[in-house]
């Protein structure tokens, strides 16, 4: 099965304008997602898909690959899916985030993992566990509730579930996907869903269309950067870890 790992990344950002090229450590921070995901054993081959010939031009500078992209894709997965209809010998596609600086190269194997034992996977994800309040009721975080053979159930930006009960567990989504290559493109291609679009969560489309997404679950902790506080909290543990 090949593997293609694909790292979407647009200049253009709400709350961080030029968020992927910010400096982490001296090098842009969607270099260092392609340096973590280039270090996955099962994937065969990791880009970088940006529609920004400065992003285009730091990758490459810094010994990455990247692809250009058409400008007008409205969501990451479209730009996703313009990459893959022009590579028909990948298998599954790991859709790694931007800004996360911090993934994990075995999660992307993980994910593999998922798809070699069932043939009939078309999608899946991954979370964490959250135990500070604050960061659980965090609009930021995306929750994931899932049943007990480890498929989503939802995913929402309120807390979920409510705890009502001490203990009761609140996961984080992280940002990192794999598909199948023929589900991706037909995912790409559905209409916006209603709960897909009160929530702003691409995810709940597959959900809301009757597709089932698996759902892994990590120990380990990411700092997604969305914000200058969530840069500066990277670029600490960047240093320490060079240091």
């Amino acid at each position: 099965m090949k593997v293609l790992c694909v790292i979407p990344a647009r200049y253009a950002s709400t709350r961080l304008p030029g968020k992927p090229l910010k400096d982490i450590a001296g090098k842009p921070m969607v270099v260092r997602v392609y340096e973590r995901a280039s270090k996955a054993k099962r994937v065969s081959e990791t880009l970088v898909a940006t529609d920004d010939q400065r992003i285009y031009d730091a990758v490459l500078a810094h010994g990455g690959k990247a692809q250009m992209t058409r400008a007008d894709h409205p969501t990451g997965t479209d730009r996703l899916a313009e990459v893959v209809a022009s590579r028909p010998d990948a298998d599954l596609i790991v859709n790694v985030q931007g800004d996360e600086p911090l993934i994990d190269p075995g999660l992307i194997d993980q994910l593999a993992v998922c798809f070699e034992q069932d043939s009939d996977l078309q999608m899946a994800t991954v979370k964490t566990e959250i135990s500070d309040a604050a960061e659980q009721k965090n609009p930021n975080n995306v929750k994931v509730v899932t049943d007990q053979d480890g498929y989503a159930l939802y995913f929402s930006r309120s807390l979920l579930p409510y705890p009502r009960h001490d203990g009761t567990p609140v996961y984080k989504h992280i940002g990192i996907y794999a598909y199948r290559r023929d589900f991706l493109l037909q995912y790409a291609k559905m209409p916006e869903t209603p709960l897909e679009h009160a929530e702003s969560l691409e995810q709940l489309r597959a959900l809301e269309n009757g597709y089932r997404i698996k759902v892994v679950e990590t120990s380990s902790k990411f700092v997604g950067v969305d914000t200058e506080e969530d840069l500066e909290k990277v670029r600490a543990i960047y240093e320490k870890q060079l240091h």
